[in-house]
């Protein structure tokens, strides 16, 4: 088996959102530390981040959440990932 020379586009464009997010921000010590910022930043990615090309919906999504009518009844509700360096906000009725 023969490996590419260089890697893919998707691959660097992945690796370097990653850097960006969540690596550049702390120190990561060990593999156990940096395993565990991995597994935190992939269910964030593929539970909360929409696509575009799912039509601004997260991987993992089924349907469209239920549409807010209401904006003054609702509160909106602030979740903190990797410590606090990204936030997902979310309507709560």
């Amino acid at each position: 088996m023969q490996w590419p020379s260089a890697p893919t586009p998707h691959g660097e464009r992945g690796i370097g959102t990653l850097r960006r997010e969540a690596l550049d921000h702390g120190l990561t010590w060990n593999e156990t530390r940096a395993r565990r910022v991995f597994d935190e930043y992939a269910r964030h990615c593929n539970g909360h981040r929409p696509r575009q090309a799912r039509g601004r919906l997260s991987p993992f999504a089924e349907r469209w959440p239920a549409p807010v009518t209401y904006l003054s009844t609702t509160r909106l509700l602030r979740s903190r990932v990797l410590g606090g360096l990204i936030s997902e906000y979310r309507y709560v009725v």
